[in-house]
């Protein structure tokens, strides 16, 4: 009787076991997915998190959607050993080359250290940025991330080389000399003549009186975030 028993029971054990493991492995499948859904959202409540606390010393906030995606991009990015410095500096180009669109925050105290003017590519708009290209001659603004790179004296004088971090989006900044230098058009009076801000072939140009400080703070590979509504690649 047992030797009988014995083949069903063996059975019985067998497919129990396989029915077991599958169903382990679909829960550890589904886990996964769950941390990965959990932790792309703890990104962004963190970055929401840190939005609320900044410490604005009396400037503006940028506007949440436009911080939300740089901070998190930049989780992202530094995660992979891009960036050395925790300062973020990020550029709206959703706003009017009129106001200041510019902020530098250490993200290692919260605090808004900069707000400035920054200009776009003259073929990018006039008053508002609205097109853009990775492409050299097309005098053109590039959006998405990059890395600050290294300081050097140019015909803008004091300038900072950039590194795009996105194929097809900004990778050639640095073979078309997109640079962050300072410039007499970025300024108010420039406004205040001719209705808008002046514009640039391509560089984020920053006023002249703020170039040294701005670029002090974030050489040497910082995250820059230059962002527009239209981006709709991830990083």
């Amino acid at each position: 009787m047992f030797y009988r028993i014995l083949p069903l029971f063996l059975l019985f054990f067998t497919s129990f076991t396989v029915n077991n493991s599958l169903t382990n492995s679909t829960l550890k499948n589904t886990t996964i997915k769950s941390i990965v859904s959990s932790e792309s959202m703890s990104a962004e409540a963190k970055a929401v998190s840190v939005y609320n606390s900044l410490k604005t010393n009396n400037l503006s906030l940028p506007k949440l959607e436009s911080f939300t995606k740089a901070l998190t991009g930049f989780y992202k990015l530094q995660s992979k050993g891009i960036f050395q410095k925790n300062i973020l500096t990020l550029i709206d180009f959703s706003l009017s080359s009129n106001s200041k669109r510019l902020w530098v925050i250490d993200l290692n105290t919260q605090t808004i250290l900069l707000h400035s003017l920054v200009a776009h590519g003259k073929n990018t708009g006039e008053e508002f940025a609205n097109s853009f290209s990775n492409a050299a001659e097309s005098y053109k603004s590039s959006l998405g991330f990059y890395a600050t790179g290294e300081v050097y004296q140019g015909k803008h004088g004091l300038s900072l080389r950039l590194d795009g971090l996105q194929k097809g989006i900004n990778h050639n900044a640095r073979a078309r000399a997109v640079v962050m230098h300072g410039a007499d058009y970025v300024a108010d009076t420039f406004i205040k003549k001719n209705s808008r801000l002046g514009r640039s072939l391509g560089c984020p140009a920053v006023p002249a009186e703020l170039t040294s400080k701005i670029i002090e703070v974030i050489k040497n590979k910082s995250c820059l975030y230059i962002y527009h509504p239209s981006l709709k690649a991830e990083i």
